[in-house]
């Protein structure tokens, strides 16, 4: 008996992301789009996560355009992007009118669905994102960030997606961020979740560790729905399996996927020209290819771990590497077990990376964890170690309420901030995630002498 299973293509995102940090430019992208269109993918993921930034910081690209150019010429697949809750595409908290107008404005300019997640599972950081999708008529998926501790059990994450699908979510995405989830348990979540919840189950995962086809498998066998895929171009190592391979593997199984098979090639022909220039501007590392098994034993995302080794051999440290990956998940029971997902994996990374060459333990703390045990991330999955916690913040008291009730409306100073150089509302909130970095985009483009160098001459005229 067949069974449907459908593929979400992650390519023009997270493909890239996680193995080129997200440079590949739109114009690689148009000219294959009428054809991944056709090719019977559940969605294309391909805006959010760290594409906004990198268009502005690198690329010279406005986001919102490349997000029009794709909704023009894909008319049949929905359009995916990844939110971080509160903190939509930043690294901080914003104010509810920032995060309302930015979800309207993503659904008017294209998207179809929004994947929401939270970095500590704080369901308050999800409301107002759900809800402002909602009523935008996107459709909203609120995604689970997997991790492992003593405290994220399968009984946790199933009453983690029963309160997500009471707080309106119209499918729910089980995030594996660091490759960890083990087939079996794989198998026993989607089992129990699809028995509680009444809504459309993805899964999603990371190459990294070398589970992630079996992983796959076991998934389909208990029943999900979707499962995120990459075309082989941009696939394996720290991006997701085969698209190609994983289609040919589930179909001859007996399940339904609904992708045209003669397609998926010619989608690869296209990557791989582009994958390969990459590879010899040095901007694809073999490592991002690499399989990483310590992923499994730290719980540690391979993006994080080659950050780890790049920021320590800069400094001339590479021999602590070792130290600092068993400071780690040390680090991370002592702050209650925030999973390792952006922002909390960089925090916690830097807290184990300055334990370590300081040689003493939270003797130097940066301000973002300080924030942290203050409680403006969120709720800790845990409790945090009461002895670390005044170590790091003294008698100070931690909020208790959702942050964001702190935050005071933000969108009238950022439109006034930015008045001299935005056309339109989605110029400010560009202003608003990325300041300097859109300031100096939106300046370029109004303004052809806005960063071109003041050139002092000095003239001496000669009495005769």
């Amino acid at each position: 008996m067949s069974k449907n299973i459908r593929f979400t293509e992650t390519v023009l995102r997270d493909g890239q992301q996680s193995q080129i940090a997200t440079r590949m430019p739109t114009e690689d992208m148009l000219p294959i789009l009428h054809t991944m269109d056709q090719a019977g993918f559940y969605a294309l993921e391909m805006w959010g996560g760290a594409t906004f930034d990198a268009c502005l910081r690198f690329l010279n690209e406005d986001p919102w355009e490349r997000l029009r150019q794709i909704r023009k010429e894909v008319k049949n697949t929905k359009l995916q992007m990844l939110l971080r809750g509160q903190n939509l595409l930043g690294y901080k908290n914003y104010a509810d009118d920032v995060v309302s107008k930015f979800v309207q404005k993503s659904v008017e300019n294209g998207i179809d669905i929004i994947r929401i997640f939270d970095a500590l599972n704080d369901v308050r950081n999800l409301q107002t994102a759900i809800t402002a999708t909602k009523e935008a008529g996107g459709h909203c998926q609120t995604a689970i960030s997997y991790t492992t501790s003593k405290i994220h059990t399968v009984d946790y994450f199933v009453q983690l997606a029963k309160n997500m699908a009471d707080l309106g979510a119209d499918s729910i995405c089980i995030k594996d961020m660091a490759g960890v989830l083990m087939p079996q348990v794989g198998y026993e979540l989607v089992s129990r979740i699809k028995e509680a919840v009444d809504v459309p189950l993805e899964v999603h995962t990371h190459a990294t560790s070398g589970i992630a086809e079996m992983t796959y498998l076991k998934c389909a066998e208990a029943g999900v729905d979707i499962i995120d895929t990459a075309i082989s171009s941009f696939a394996g190592g720290t991006s997701q399996p085969a698209t190609e391979s994983m289609a040919l593997s589930l179909s001859n199984l007996g399940f339904e996927t609904g992708l045209n098979m003669n397609h998926l090639p010619k989608i690869a022909e296209h990557f791989n020209p582009i994958r390969d220039r990459f590879r010899s501007e040095n901007l694809l590392n073999p490592k991002v290819k690499d399989i990483e098994p310590k992923t499994l034993i730290y719980q540690v995302p391979g993006g994080m771990l080659s950050n780890l080794l790049s920021q320590l051999t800069e400094q001339g440290l590479a021999d602590k590497y070792e130290k600092v990956l068993q400071e780690v998940p040390r680090v991370r029971a002592d702050l209650g077990y925030p999973p390792l997902v952006t922002p909390l994996s960089q925090m916690v990374g830097t807290q184990s990376l300055m334990n370590v060459i300081s040689g003493e333990r939270y003797k130097l703390v940066p301000k973002e964890i300080k924030d942290y045990v203050k409680g403006l991330y969120g709720k800790s999955p845990a409790k945090i170690d009461i002895e670390v916690k005044n170590k790091i913040i003294g008698d100070e008291k931690s909020i208790t309420c959702r942050p964001a009730d702190l935050l005071e409306p933000q969108l009238p100073s950022f439109n006034e901030e930015i008045k001299q150089y935005a056309r339109s509302e989605e110029d400010v909130l560009s202003y608003a995630l990325f300041p300097q970095q859109a300031k100096d985009f939106l300046g370029r483009r109004e303004d052809r002498f806005y960063d071109v160098p003041i050139q002092h001459v000095t003239v001496t005229i000669d009495s005769m």
